[in-house]
């Protein structure tokens, strides 16, 4: 079976790494079906680029699913916690959501096996990024066996695989690749604390990630920041 007869899960945030792997998927073949988790996070302006990817990249269907993390709390993105503004450091910051990757992994991962999709992507990288534990390729790589462990069609040999296209990319790289592939940076949303829910506050861990990634580049970045 070719991968243009096959359905690919996009696990789509809304962010510039989640579009290029979407994009990525789509110049591979696959038929996309894409699922944006609206965890209630601080920055929900990126639901609205989700579905603007999800309408540019033309996917089959795309489903924006409310879970509530917040009633968990226990990080800057869905608590009364303030977001770091002092730079990119060596440990996992407040920014982390607990066991995020893990938790939306599994929501993609039920979905695969109801739309009888065996691929799964996602856009973590380990290279430029803010030190989260569920990036890692050990993770990808663990839940991977987990994933055929837990379902019907695991057990029954038809196993799934979560591809990771960006792994080893830094965000100059993703930031390029978006350009190869005919995207516009401004589709997406990086930042974390959104100002006036309109402009990005270029001093989280996520705007400086961007902002370095396309100056490396040496790409315009098109997000409209408060602070340049």
């Amino acid at each position: 079976m070719t991968s243009e007869s096959r359905s690919a899960i996009i696990l789509l945030s809304g962010g510039l790494d989640s579009m290029v792997s979407a994009a990525i998927a789509a110049e591979q073949g696959y038929r996309l079906i894409a699922l944006t988790i609206d965890y209630n996070q601080r920055h929900k302006v990126e639901l609205q680029s989700a579905a603007r990817i999800a309408a540019r990249l033309d996917v089959a269907e795309h489903i924006i699913l409310p879970l509530d993390l917040s009633r968990f709390g226990g990080s800057a993105l869905t608590d009364d916690i303030d977001v770091p503004k002092t730079g990119v450091g060596d440990d996992i910051p407040v920014t982390y959501v607990p066991a995020r990757n893990l938790i939306f992994l599994s929501l993609t991962l039920g979905l695969a096996e109801a739309r009888d999709a065996r691929d799964i992507f996602i856009g973590v990288n380990a290279l430029d990024y803010s030190g989260y534990p569920d990036c890692r390729p050990e993770f990808i790589q663990g839940f991977e066996r987990l994933a055929d462990l837990a379902t019907k069609a695991g057990d029954q040999g038809s196993g799934f695989r979560i591809r990771t296209p960006l792994q080893d990319m830094t965000k100059a790289d993703i930031a390029k690749e978006a350009i190869r592939l005919g995207l516009d940076p401004a589709w997406s949303w990086s930042c974390y604390d959104p100002v006036d829910g309109e402009l990005a506050c270029g001093l989280c861990d996520s705007c400086r990630l961007r902002q370095k990634g396309f100056a490396e580049a040496g790409i315009t970045d098109p997000t409209p920041y408060a602070i340049p």
